[in-house]
């Protein structure tokens, strides 16, 4: 696939993210329970909203993250579309909301990784953390988007 990718700081609709969601591999990250209403806050929430998109305006990647933009930010949500997968729009992704959040001298990025994207964040220097606490008592059925 070749074309020009623009990232730009965005709000997807949750229309939009659920049929992103469908062509990527954050699917299946989310609770059953309340989705739809959940998802519509989420897109409405989030402080830093990226949208990676190709040459016909199609979302091929997003980022959300929460940002106090003095010391630190948390990437809630970070995917491409499997078929653009390997061309560092991800990459693209984290770097932007760093910078949007206030630069890697004073940010610190935390965030919580599928098993299967380990590899792809060490690639970026981040290392595992022992030092993070939970609080969950929320209902989780898994499900995954299709």
């Amino acid at each position: 696939m070749c074309g020009e990718i623009t990232i730009l700081q965005e709000r997807i609709t949750a229309e939009e993210y659920i049929a992103f969601l469908k062509r990527s591999d954050l699917g299946s990250q989310y609770p059953k329970e309340r989705f739809e209403n959940r998802i519509a806050k989420l897109v409405g929430s989030a402080s830093i909203s990226l949208v990676a998109r190709n040459e016909s305006g199609v979302a091929v990647g997003v980022l959300f993250g929460l940002s106090d933009f003095a010391y630190w930010l948390y990437v809630t949500d970070l995917g491409v579309d499997r078929a653009y997968t390997g061309r560092g729009i991800g990459r693209r992704l984290m770097q932007t909301a760093h910078e949007i959040a206030g630069g890697e001298k004073d940010i610190a990025v935390y965030l919580v990784a599928n098993e299967n994207a380990v590899g792809f964040y060490e690639k970026l220097g981040m290392k595992k953390s022992v030092d993070v606490m939970q609080y969950n008592k929320m209902d989780w059925t898994a499900f995954t988007v299709e």
